[in-house]
């Protein structure tokens, strides 16, 4: 499956039937040095756009929203505890959580890698 990403710079992409989301490198740049993740708690039920995460960077503070709605399964605490990961590999093992899905159907909605290029190119 591949990764899909939304207006406000979240991925998701499929692991065995939930989804692991993150933020995309480009959202870490403009974020600058990441400093401290808050992140939900395993168990916390999410619609989609709701506020999921917190990420403070030297510059601003950012809401990390949901992409889609579910069930948070699974939480990076590797990230929490090293924020700089963030700025890292914001695309990979700085994943921010994982969701089990109660409507999978809204992944249709999101824009896949060209269009997010595109829409990042644009903005």
């Amino acid at each position: 499956m591949s990764v899909k990403y939304t207006k406000d710079h979240e991925w998701a992409r499929e692991d065995g039937g939930v989804y692991v989301v993150g933020i995309s490198a480009h959202a870490a740049e403009q974020l600058g040095d990441v400093v401290f993740v808050e992140l939900p708690e395993v168990g916390k039920t999410l619609s989609k756009g709701d506020d999921m995460a917190v990420v403070e960077s030297v510059k601003a503070a950012s809401d990390v929203y949901a992409p889609i709605s579910g069930e948070i399964v699974a939480v990076n605490q590797a990230i929490a505890d090293e924020p700089a990961k963030v700025n890292e590999d914001a695309a990979g093992a700085a994943w921010f959580v994982k969701i089990k899905p109660s409507d999978a159907g809204e992944l249709d909605a999101l824009m896949d890698e060209a269009a997010y290029n595109e829409f990042v190119e644009n903005e």
